[in-house]
């Protein structure tokens, strides 16, 4: 079997377990099967429009996507930060603030697997007019890396060693140990750079009060004017962008509040806005929005995962220091693995797809989706309530007291189940629900303004870090090719809690030392095939075990307006991506 060190000294440079064809060659980004674009402007400058309305029902409350668990956060953020590259649909690197793609033949990628040297672009400026050097990655890294900043990306940069400055326009990544996944870094969704001259003041246990993070200064085509938090941000165009003279808008105005479906209907039946992100509002709705006519709908299924969260701590009991869901106490009923497994059979997942999602939905029983080459094949669902009530039985939970509610020991199976404000969640919430109390369990729903469940701010007990319930929602998904960082999430160390401010991504607070040897083994992995293995092994411990709850591969789906051109979705990157390109017809 080839390594992949081997492989990508080959002219064709191909990753084709790992990350699919990944073309070296610098070419615009094309639409594939799984992704829907708007017609790509024509060649032919036309003057900017005045303003571009976007509207996000799920409003931002920072502009530092380094410090947020939200990609509606990191979306408004990406308008005016930028990383050093993307992959685009067609798992095309594209360049930003690099010069070039680093490969073996250009010297980028070094022989020995254990660094990556990137060319920056030069008479780069940031929207205040300061030059972009290498010392403003170098400080990222540092910035994010920093455990007294406690920034929700820190997991996908521990690879790195250090960074050295090889002049003011190139950089040398040295990893520490052989990096198959060298493009992990600095690359996409959790790639964006920040300035140092805004943030070094700030890089410590203040970084959250710096002024950068809601008036971040950027090197994107747009630049903030305004920013009210939980409202709305304002962009113009960044007069200081490389690209200025190709920018289709004047302003941005990026509203955020209300819910999916007015959103949906302003773009698509009234025309009153240009693009509404994420759009998730049953498709029997959706559709005869559509056929107004003033907009359409674009989807892409790439790596977006509904998925449960079981607790595997108490979040009913204190310490005396005031935590709750601490690692001190074990949860009461879903430390037992038959309990886990029959919340599992209890959640019929095709009609959470077919009734509520239609053709923007999948049922899955994988935790990795997306690439095709590292989904398993050795998972599978299935909705049986009489297999998870002989499973609860089995375990000693039974209606001893005869008041409906199955207990054990004096504990009665109480369970909170939260997620955010959502159509589609708070019905899916009331599917589960259902067949949940069927099975003797009382469950009581919350539903969390998403403003404030994804905000990652610590001092908030209702966020997804500090996970105060028994049941959580959403969906998350790898923001690259390589899904080794998303893997990440449910090692021992990412675990959230108040000795490290609640920073972390391993909200049901799994540990299990076999897991993280495995993940440590994905790190390093050079042949491609054992690397997918590893990967697969992975999931299948996170899902056959029942740490996380598969529900439905959704599709990321937006609303775009009828004269809207250069929208493109891609699975590993935000919507807002290749905003530079967006153009509208008169």
């Amino acid at each position: 079997m080839r390594s992949l060190f081997d492989s990508i000294y080959l002219k064709s440079y191909r990753f084709s377990l790992l990350v699919g064809l990944i073309s070296l060659t610098l070419t615009a980004c094309g639409s594939s099967p799984n992704s829907t674009s708007t017609n790509p402007s024509n060649s032919n400058q036309q003057p900017p429009e005045k303003t571009l309305k976007l509207l996000y029902w799920q409003a931002p409350t920072i502009l530092n996507p380094h410090l947020s668990t939200g990609f509606k956060d990191s979306e408004a953020s990406r308008i005016t930060l930028e990383p050093l590259a993307s992959f685009n649909n067609q798992l095309k690197l594209v360049p930003f603030l690099a010069a070039e793609i680093p490969t073996v033949e250009n010297g980028g990628i070094a022989k020995d697997g254990k660094s990556v040297t990137w060319k920056l672009k030069k008479d780069v400026k940031w929207s205040d007019g300061k030059p972009f050097t290498a010392d403003d990655v170098i400080f990222t890294f540092e910035f994010i890396s920093n455990p007294k900043v406690g920034t929700t990306t820190s997991g996908t940069y521990k690879i790195i060693k250090d960074i050295e400055k090889i002049d003011d326009h190139t950089i040398k990544i040295n990893f520490k140990a052989v990096t198959p996944g060298w493009y992990s870094v600095f690359v996409g969704t959790e790639g964006m750079i920040l300035p140092r001259h805004i943030f070094e003041a700030y890089n410590g246990e203040n970084a959250r009060q710096a002024p950068g993070n809601l008036k971040p200064v950027g090197t994107g085509p747009y630049r903030v004017v305004e920013f009210k938090p939980g409202d709305v941000v304002v962009y113009e165009a960044n007069p200081n962008f490389r690209d200025a003279k190709l920018l289709g808008f004047e302003r941005l105005e990026l509203k955020g509040g209300g819910d999916a479906t007015s959103a949906a209907r302003a773009v698509l039946q009234t025309g009153d806005a240009d693009y509404a992100y994420n759009l998730q509002v049953e498709s029997n709705i959706l559709k005869p929005l559509e056929a107004a006519g003033k907009g359409k709908i674009v989807s892409n299924f790439g790596t977006l995962m509904e998925r449960i969260l079981i607790n595997q701590t108490d979040p009913n009991k204190t310490t005396p220091d005031g935590e709750r869901s601490s690692l001190k106490f074990p949860h009461p009923f879903f430390s037992d693995p038959k309990v886990r497994q029959a919340v599992s059979l209890a959640i019929n997942r095709e009609i959470i797809a077919n009734q509520l999602y239609g053709i923007l939905g999948k049922p899955t029983s994988n935790f990795v989706v997306n690439p095709p080459e590292a989904v398993s094949p050795n998972t599978r669902y299935e909705f049986n309530l009489e297999k998870a009530a002989k499973l609860l039985d089995e375990a000693g939970w039974k209606d001893t007291n005869n008041n409906g509610i199955r207990d054990k020991n004096g504990v009665e199976m109480n369970i909170v189940f939260q997620t955010s404000v959502n159509p589609l969640r708070q019905k899916t919430q009331e599917v589960i629900k259902q067949s949940l109390e069927q099975l003797g369990m009382k469950v009581e729903l919350k539903s969390i303004d998403p403003t404030v469940y994804f905000s990652g701010d610590p001092a908030n007990p209702d966020t997804t870090e500090r996970f105060a319930a028994d049941l959580q929602l959403f969906s998350t998904g790898n923001t690259n090719p390589d899904p080794t960082s998303y893997l990440k999430t449910y090692t021992c160390d990412e675990i959230p809690q108040k000795a490290n401010n609640w920073t972390g991504d391993n909200f049901s607070r799994y540990c299990n030392p076999a897991y993280d040897a495995l993940w440590e083994q994905a790190t390093t992995e050079i042949d491609p095939e054992k690397q997918k293995q590893i990967w697969i092994k992975m999931n299948d411990m996170l899902v056959n075990n029942t740490i996380v709850i598969p529900l439905v591969h959704r599709a990321e789906v937006g609303g775009v307006n009828q004269n809207l051109t250069g929208v493109e979705l891609t699975p590993w990157d935000l919507t807002v991506w290749n905003i530079k390109d967006w153009k509208k017809n008169p």
